[in-house]
């Protein structure tokens, strides 16, 4: 018989590796995989094209209908320029009621619980099957997922309900916007400023598109909210740019310049338009540019597309969740998670969480020990619900 572990004890192993998202996660699969295994818990792995990453779904239970999904990403991000000073960030410390370390609230606190709840379904000999999901490239566009979730959707039993567990003080969200993100390169004609009718500057190109995410923001700020974005802040589909740069001299018109582009789409609308939009009007500043000098260019890459959570009022997942947690009502936001790619598949889903997303990201990020347990107490009442 193997030694079950506490979740607290999964969770200072789960710390103690430094999943950056630009790094491996694969020691963190190796172990998680070999633990669930010794119980004799079903596990796969899905890999990413090169190899140095994998996501891993695990199944406790019969092969029906009707269990439940506990979801998390293994990915944390960079501590890199920060000032940790309660405890090094790969060192799980216990302070003043707190777990400090870096993943503690987002998200190894829920993942720790996770799979403390995938051996106690395994024990429990529950009815219907508790499925484990564990994600890779969260942090970077919620990109592991995908090929994940699309397995698990061909080959699994339809669950009724997916419990995304990103941190959200044990609130029940029940959406979110979407979103996808583009790198453009406009490639503009070097000339001297005094002639630059006779060249293209990629600066002032750049500008024409961050001038048409402003309009796309105005105009879409005047629009009423539709039935699934009353209570979004704010209720409509954002357009922003993070990055911007180019150029080399005063006098001379870029040659280059870099944005990013990127939309947090409301559920009532498709992203996928967003993004044709930019791409047409793309379309058309290059063929201008063009006009003037066939060597100018723009090229887009889309580095990543998020579905969007749509509320589903009364829904299998809400309403689990609602029991699980007490809540009577639930949320949605505006930032994007996982549970928008397996609603997307037709699973019904929520996100609902232990600890403070206003933790996350920060140097000494760390998950209160009361909401530890509480999400202890919700993932035990889960697994009780599965053996009627």
């Amino acid at each position: 018989m193997p030694v079950e572990l506490s979740p607290r004890e999964i969770l200072e192993k789960l710390v103690s590796f430094p999943t950056v998202s630009r790094d491996s996660n694969l020691p963190l699969i190796d172990w998680v995989e070999d633990y669930l295994t010794g119980w004799g818990i079903e596990c796969h792995r899905v890999p990413n094209d090169e190899g140095d990453k994998a996501s891993l779904y695990a199944v406790a239970g019969p092969a029906v209908e009707g269990g439940i999904a506990l979801s998390g990403h293994t990915d944390v991000v960079p501590v890199d320029g920060q000032d940790w000073t309660v405890c090094p960030p790969f060192e799980l410390t216990e302070r003043d009621g707190r777990l400090y370390g870096r993943g503690a609230a987002d998200m190894k606190g829920f993942d720790a619980l996770a799979i403390a709840a995938t051996v106690l379904a395994h024990r429990s000999g529950v009815k219907r099957p508790l499925y484990l999901a564990l994600s890779y490239d969260e942090e970077v566009g919620c990109t592991g997922c995908v090929p994940m979730v699309a397995e698990m959707a061909r080959l699994l039993p339809k669950p009724g309900a997916v419990i995304v567990g990103e941190p959200s003080l044990l609130q029940v969200i029940d959406g979110h916007k979407g979103g996808s993100s583009f790198h453009i390169h406009v490639k503009g004609v070097e000339v001297h400023s005094s002639i630059m009718h006779t060249g293209v500057s990629a600066v002032m190109e750049a500008a024409k598109i961050v001038d048409w995410a402003n309009r796309m923001n105005a105009q879409n700020s005047t629009r009423p909210p539709g039935p699934l974005s009353e209570g979004f802040v704010p209720h409509w589909t954002t357009v922003h740019t993070g990055m911007i740069r180019g150029g080399t001299a005063h006098n001379i018109t870029a040659g280059d310049c870099w944005l990013d582009i990127s939309f947090r789409v409301v559920p009532d609308e498709d992203y996928r338009a967003w993004n044709a939009a930019l791409t047409e009007f793309v379309d058309d500043l290059r063929a201008q540019m063009q006009a003037v000098s066939p060597a100018a260019d723009i090229t887009m890459e889309q580095v990543f597309t998020v579905p969007p959570l749509a509320p589903e009022h009364g829904g299998a997942a809400e309403t689990l969740a609602k029991a699980l947690t007490g809540r009577n009502s639930c949320e949605v936001v505006s930032y994007g998670t996982e549970a928008g790619h397996f609603q997307h598949h037709g699973w019904s889903a929520i996100v609902c969480g232990p600890g403070n997303i206003a933790q996350a990201h920060k140097p000494d990020e760390y998950i209160e020990i009361a909401q530890f347990n509480a999400g202890w107490d919700m993932l035990q009442r889960a697994v009780r619900s599965l053996t009627d």
